[in-house]
């Protein structure tokens, strides 16, 4: 992880995680990256269905220390540095998609997202504040099933388990829900949200 080599403009990961090419997901991840070019990003796009990475974690991987293995060493290089990541994936079962978790079990290692623990001590220190994050969810429930039955756990697991542990200090998230029966009106505001949302979280580059 030595010797990066350093954008020549602030780069922004985007990361969708939907089967269907034509599916919201998609149109979101394709809305924010446009976004964030008229603002001035670089974009790093990655569709985790159509990227050829192991999804399963080797035994090798579980060691505190450890080379990234070449399937996942540029995602490795881009989160440390990127200025932003934006996650775009579906609820499902109150969870993120397999081929996402697979993806944050692997990518989300010791000395990329948080600090490599001393021996017999499990204290890290998050390596991503200089990050800010734009996670995006979709659900086919509605909002009020969404929150009453499920208590959106999503929420939880993004702002205190996944990113909250790496100490991303900058962080937003838009839940779009009752995606099955939505008309065409509502995904296009759910689109220029999304726009929006980014465009805020990543100010316009101005040149000096």
């Amino acid at each position: 992880m030595s010797h990066l080599t350093v954008p020549t403009q602030p780069m922004v990961m985007v990361v969708v995680a939907h089967p269907h090419p034509q599916s919201l997901n998609h149109a979101i991840a394709d809305r924010v990256s446009q976004q964030l070019q008229q603002q001035g990003y670089g974009v790093w796009r990655h569709d985790l269905y159509d990227e050829p990475f192991a999804l399963k974690l080797p035994t090798a991987e579980l060691q505190l220390e450890y080379p990234p293995p070449a399937d996942i060493a540029h995602y490795c290089r881009e989160l440390q540095q990127a200025t932003g990541l934006v996650v775009i994936h579906p609820n499902w079962w109150g969870q993120m998609p397999a081929v996402l978790k697979g993806w944050i079990d692997r990518v989300f290692m010791p000395g990329v997202v948080h600090s490599i623990p001393a021996p017999n001590a499990i204290i890290t220190e998050g390596l991503l504040q200089h990050l800010a994050a734009l996670v995006i969810n979709t659900s086919d429930v509605e909002l009020e099933r969404e929150l009453e039955q499920f208590g959106d756990p999503l929420a939880t697991i993004w702002e205190r388990c996944v990113l909250g542990f790496c100490e991303v200090r900058s962080y937003r998230r838009l839940l779009f829900t009752g995606v099955y029966q939505s008309s065409a009106a509502e995904r296009a505001q759910w689109l220029q949200q999304s726009a929006e949302t980014a465009a805020e979280l990543f100010p316009a580059i101005t040149a000096n």
